[in-house]
């Protein structure tokens, strides 16, 4: 029995056309995340209780763990950015998770969703940068009581590292759910052939059975994780606008 592809599950596929716009299986999973946000978030604040049930409380864990990120990343001044980087993780967490339900379509497993969610940020850092600081903010790429024969290097130095970073923020989730559904695509491949290839093979079908019950658990863990990731190292680069002197 012949093994389906493990990258059909990553296809962009059309679902119908609006105009001369495509919307496309990767658009219904971006708003169907969207919408659950905003269901969740509604039904579990809208009776603004002193004392919070459970699912107040839930949102209210959620809401304390980035506003707690936040502070320890871009300090008291950065929760001016809560909006932002609450969306970014709860979107970023949403999509994840959802595409780890079978038959779903993971969102962040494509690297023009991250590199956009990424240019976001940076665009928001540059152009918050400057609002508030001037030509300060260019104080960012020079690193203070540096000799000035290796001030050109550094300052380059610094430059390419800043560009770098909506790189580096977009590959890292993009390439985390992408490795992670593959292998459990190809050990799910296995249990199927195993099982259908007769009788002495079929007993060893629950081996890779137990090893995609394993990693279903891991990708949940790295789910949750890349969204975290990807918030803080938004409050740190957040934190760059706000005080750009080294």
């Amino acid at each position: 029995m012949a093994m389906h592809s493990p990258i059909t599950q990553f296809e962009i596929k059309p679902l119908f056309h609006i105009g001369s716009i495509a919307f496309t299986n990767s658009a219904l999973f971006m708003f169907l995340a969207v919408i659950l946000i905003a269901l969740v978030m509604i039904a579990t604040t809208s009776s603004r209780a002193t004392v919070p049930g459970r699912w107040q409380s839930l949102a209210e864990t959620f809401y304390e763990f980035v506003a707690g990120t936040v502070r320890s990343s871009a300090g008291n001044e950065g929760m001016r950015f809560m909006p932002l980087v609450f969306s970014l993780f709860m979107f970023v967490l949403f999509c994840n998770v959802l595409g780890l339900i079978p038959g779903f379509f993971t969102v962040t497993s494509h690297i023009i969703v991250t590199f956009a969610l990424a240019a976001l940020v940076i665009t928001t850092v540059i152009l918050y940068g400057f609002y508030k600081n001037g030509a300060h903010f260019l104080k960012l790429f020079v690193p203070s009581g540096v000799p000035a024969v290796l001030l050109p290097l550094l300052v380059a130095i610094e430059i390419i590292s800043f560009v770098s970073r909506p790189i580096s923020l977009s590959v890292r989730l993009f390439a985390n759910m992408l490795a992670g559904h593959i292998a459990l695509k190809i050990f799910a491949g296995f249990i199927v052939m195993l099982a259908s290839a007769g009788v002495a093979t079929a007993i060893l079908s629950p081996l890779p059975l137990l090893l995609v019950i394993a990693l279903v658990a891991l990708e949940v863990l790295v789910a949750v994780l890349q969204a975290y990731v990807f918030a803080t190292l938004t409050c740190i680069y957040l934190n760059d606008a706000l005080h750009p002197g080294h």
